[in-house]
Order: structure tokens, then sequence, then C-alpha cells
């Protein structure tokens, strides 16, 4: 059992709610990075979403594109943020799912990377252009090395291949909570808690909602369907608007700390 399973084990047995933070990787800097990591866990985050930069962010709107850039800019690649991971694991244990498009898993090679993830202190793996039905073998790399293997259901999301997407999960199912990419909205839609209790009735794993969820009362909103909260975008803004001040990472924290603590 890894990290993020135990997570929703200890939580579920204290009647609460997870809540998953992203950032992006090198964004602005992996030595801030790697200080933000153990600051969210201080703040009351449960799980960290690492995303990778990458140039063709096809599921990601113009924050979290614009963040990677910055990490591009940095040179920041999968190799890079491994190592970050590994050293984050000297003083911190919260699990951490890395957020990658296939293109940098595929060169990698993914028995390779799975490998090394798993050396490293990676706990689950995101690939969002990777569907199920063609992610086998990377499905398999991972199962051997104890990774969880993350994937998403969508309110257009036939009921048939809901059973698939469940069955092809582990660690957590994630909930895309509208159509399109990730950013903040003022609003998510109304059918979202009725939509995310009919995939609940799919599968007794945890079911997290991400994309748009962005101000605490839709963490709360959210909350009360889901088993976990997933907040990006608004969280990549925040770092963006402290780029270069010297208490980025406290303020950050500071502004995680108000939406956690809705649930």
């Amino acid at each position: 059992m890894n990290r993020i399973d135990q997570k929703f084990q200890e939580l579920q047995k204290r009647k609460k709610k997870a809540f998953i933070a992203f950032i992006t990787a090198g964004d602005p800097d992996l030595r801030t990075t790697e200080q933000l990591v153990p600051a969210f866990e201080g703040a009351g985050v449960d799980i960290i979403e690492l995303g990778v930069p990458f140039s063709d962010p096809l599921a990601d709107g113009p924050t979290i594109q614009a963040a990677s850039q910055r990490a591009l800019k940095k040179h920041v690649n999968l190799e890079s943020i491994l190592t970050v991971i590994k050293r984050l694991r000297q003083k911190s244990q919260i699990p951490i799912a890395l957020m990658t498009y296939y293109n940098p898993v595929f060169h990698y090679g993914e028995k390779r990377f799975a490998r090394k993830a798993k050396a490293c202190g990676v706990d689950g793996l995101i690939v969002p252009d990777l569907p199920p039905e063609e992610g086998h073998n990377l499905i398999r790399a991972a199962r051997q090395n104890g990774l969880a293997t993350v994937f998403f259901l969508a309110p257009t999301t036939t009921r048939q291949r809901m059973k698939r997407i469940v069955n092809a999960a582990t660690g957590f199912i994630y909930y895309v909570s509208l159509t399109g990419v990730t950013g903040a909205r003022q609003e998510l839609p109304a059918s979202l808690t009725q939509q995310v209790r009919l995939a609940k009735l799919m599968t007794r794993k945890p079911v997290c909602v991400g994309f748009g969820v962005s101000t605490p009362a839709q963490v709360r909103m959210v909350a009360k369907a889901a088993d976990g909260v997933i907040v990006g975008s608004a969280i990549v803004n925040a770092i963006a608007e402290n780029k270069g001040k010297r208490q980025l990472v406290p303020n950050v924290a500071r502004f995680v700390r108000k939406l956690s603590q809705n649930l």
C-alpha cells in the first residue's frame, strides 16, 4: 500500500475529505518547489499533485500553460524533478502524484521511468493524454513498482466507459468538474454534485474533483459530494502573484490554508 492509499484510509477513519494541491514543478524555480511542498503539508494539504512542465499541455488553461513556460525556461525536466522529490523524502512523507503528459514518459522509457519514480519517492501517476485503453504498458510498469495510476472521468463520460476507467484506476479517480481546460472559475456546474454521486456509485475508490475549483465556497460545495478536492490554477496564480517576493512561500501557504480549512 503506497502513501496515497494510506492517506485515504486515514482520512476515511477520521471522516475527513482530502485536499489535493497542484503546483507546476520548477515554477518559479525548483528551489521554491522544494520549499512549497513541506509548507503545504503544514497548511493542511493531504496530497501534492506535482506537474511536469510540458510545451504542449493540452488539458491546461492559460495559468498552468504560463507556469510550464516559466519552468521550461529554467530547463526543468523530468530528471531534475525526480531529484527534488528524492530530496523531499528526507523531510516529508506527504503523498506525491506526478502529473505529466505522455511524451516525457515515452522518451524516458516507461519501465525505466516507473522504476526511477518509485525509487525517488513518487506515489502516483496522472497522465491526462493517456487513456487507460492505450496505457497498458505504463499501467503494468506502475503496478510492478507500487505506483498508483489515476485516470479521469468527465461530465461527458458514458456509463459504459466509466466502468473501464474506474477498473483501471488506482489511488483515486480524478473527476473533471467541467468540459474544457484547467483554470479558476467563478462558478462550477450546478449538476456537479449529482454527477459526482453517480460516479461514486460505480466504484469504491475515492473520487476527487478538480478543474475550476478556486474559492473556499467551491471547496465546501465540492467536498459535500466528493472524497477529495483538487485545486491547481488558483494556487499557481498565487505563486505568480508572489513571484520575486521574499515571502512567496509563506504567502502561498497562507492562501492554501484558507482553502484547505474548508474541508
